[in-house]
């Protein structure tokens, strides 16, 4: 009897970790109060990259920010900035929902804030290491098979993109952060596949549920696409709203 509370209660905290974020705290507390359009929120750069014209080398950088309003306190928006060696800006690709055309590559600003939110560095990537992942980007995101569709829930979406290209290019060894709702997509209709670092293995049911083992991302268990797991190496919880918390 105990062991079946313990499991009730365990799966009621699980539930409830996305509502004790600060980032939902502050949406409910703002909500049918004043709420600003998403258009209205900021969008300037924070400078987690590095000056083109100081730094010269190689640079490949991933990057999260949460997303706007009541969806911030389960999910991040991600995308991948690049600038080759003495490139004189980045180029930018990421898939965004609100386009005709989901899928976007431009040159521009490759750190900005995301609808408010200040984004954090997932990977950053210098030098010749660098320059063989860009070598091989453009052909991988050619290869992505959604280039004209987004679905915020379970995907494909922004950060079924990310994984997409992480899959396909190992050596970023990406392990996104367990509020990345649509990493666990598979792209086309297979349920086994690669973790979305590449390494180790993956089943996913559409994107509904599933699990991955992996020596990057540790054990995860993914259900309605949220995720909770061990991260082994890191020694860190990966919890739904929270994402990954170290246990010391």
């Amino acid at each position: 009897m105990k062991r079946t509370l313990i499991k009730i209660l365990a799966g009621f905290v699980l539930v409830l970790f996305p509502f004790l974020t600060p980032q939902f705290i502050s949406f409910a507390s703002e909500y049918g109060v004043e709420t600003k359009h998403w258009s209205n929120a900021r969008y300037d750069r924070t400078y987690l990259s590095p000056d083109p014209q100081i730094i010269k080398e190689a640079v490949v950088q991933v990057m999260a920010a949460r997303t706007w309003g009541w969806r911030g306190s389960f999910a991040v928006h991600t995308w991948i900035s690049v600038k080759a060696a003495n490139a004189p800006g980045f180029t930018r690709y990421e898939v965004i929902g609100w386009r005709h055309t989901p899928l976007t590559i431009r040159i521009g600003v490759p750190d900005n804030y995301w609808a408010g939110n200040r984004p954090f560095l997932i990977t950053d990537i210098r030098g010749q290491k660098a320059a063989d992942i860009i070598e091989k980007l453009d052909k991988v995101v050619d290869r992505y098979p959604y280039k004209d569709s987004y679905k915020v829930w379970p995907g494909p979406n922004s950060n079924t993109f990310i994984a997409y290209i992480s899959r396909e290019i190992p050596e970023l060894e990406l392990d996104l952060p367990p509020t990345a709702i649509g990493k666990d997509y598979l792209v086309g209709d297979g349920v086994i596949g690669k973790a979305v670092s590449g390494r180790g293995v993956q089943f996913s049911a559409g994107g509904y549920g599933g699990f991955a083992f992996s020596p990057v991302e540790g054990l995860e268990f993914h259900l309605l696409g949220l995720t909770t797991g061990f991260d082994y190496g890191d020694m860190a919880l990966k919890l739904p709203g929270f994402g990954r918390v170290p246990l010391f």
